[in-house]
Order: structure tokens, then sequence, then C-alpha cells
């Protein structure tokens, strides 16, 4: 009998240093500059989410692109590393802000809302800049492919809404510029 108790309270230790251990576990924290640093990989879930960083100004132009619609701030994803993050583990989005993902090419373009827990529109524009497709309102954590209906090379994440609010449609254009202005 004193055998089968040995491996239960064992455990009982176990368990017992390793809840003390996360309770006190000082791996990470924020520092004065604001930026998150990782002492242990147990607090890497509180450090997932990065901030939004401006990279750049984007405006929603009218169907002549000559009168501007509406103007955010973006972050700019151009390489298939920025690409496949997107806006994934981020719990906010602020409100006149975005991210413009650039691609090489104009081709069919087809999105998924894993990981991504902000409900988006997500606006779709051809080599000209053309917008070409919106999808409105992309429902948070699903694994629907959310594609465009034509070629598409920029494509742009807002907050659910933005589109309806400030009356985005296809046949618009956009325009960016890079630099933190």
């Amino acid at each position: 009998m004193l055998r089968k108790n040995i491996p239960a309270r064992y455990l009982s230790i176990f368990f017992s240093v390793l809840i003390l251990f996360i309770l006190t576990e000082p791996g990470c924290f924020k520092q004065a500059d604001g930026t998150v640093r990782i002492l242990s990989p147990l607090c890497l879930s509180a450090a997932e989410e990065p901030p939004f960083i401006k990279e750049g100004e984007l405006t929603f132009l009218d169907r002549t692109g000559k009168k501007i619609i509406a103007a955010i701030d973006i972050e700019i994803a151009d390489t298939d590393y920025e690409r496949t993050r997107g806006l994934m583990n981020r719990h906010s989005l602020p409100e006149n802000a975005g991210m413009l993902f650039i691609f090489e090419r104009p081709e069919p373009r087809s999105f998924w809302m894993r990981n991504t827990y902000i409900p988006l529109d997500i606006i779709f524009a051809d080599g000209n800049q053309k917008v070409v497709t919106i999808q409105r309102r992309t429902e948070p954590l699903s694994y629907d492919a959310v594609q465009s209906k034509h070629d598409a090379k920029y494509v742009v994440e807002v907050n659910a809404g933005f589109c309806d609010k400030y009356g985005i449609a296809v046949g618009n254009y956009i325009k960016f510029k890079r630099g933190r202005q």
C-alpha cells in the first residue's frame, strides 16, 4: 500500500512546485521602452500579441482616383513571413489603422482568420490599386477561405465595419506611402 502512495505523493509535490514556479515566474516583463523581455517560455502567451507599429499611410480614393474617402495608418506585410503572420494573435487594432499586404504580382488571393481574434473587412486591390473585392465582417478564428473574386496584388485589412462606415466600395482606389511621418 505504501508503494501506491509514493507516486501520487511525488506527483503532488511536483505539481505544487510547478504551480509555485508559474505563480512567481518573473520570466517576462515590459521594459521602460515598451519592449517585452522574455526570460522564460512560460510567459510567451502574454508576449505574443505584437503592438501596432505605423509603417506608412494609406488613403482610399473614389472611383476617379482623385477624391479622398478615408485615410489610415498601416503596417506593411511585404515578406512571406509578414504576410503569413498578418494580424494573427492580436486582440485589437486602432480604429483608423490596418495592415497592407503587398504581393509580387496580381493573382487570386485567399486569406483565413486562423489565430485572428479581430473581425475584419478585407479589401483586395489589383495591380493598378483598384479595389476589386471586399469581404466584410470576416469571422474571427475561422478556417474558412476569404477570397478575392479577381486577381489582387494588394490586400488591406481593417476593423470590421470600416468599409460600411466610410463607403469603401469595389471600384474605389487605394494609394499608400511608406514611412512613419
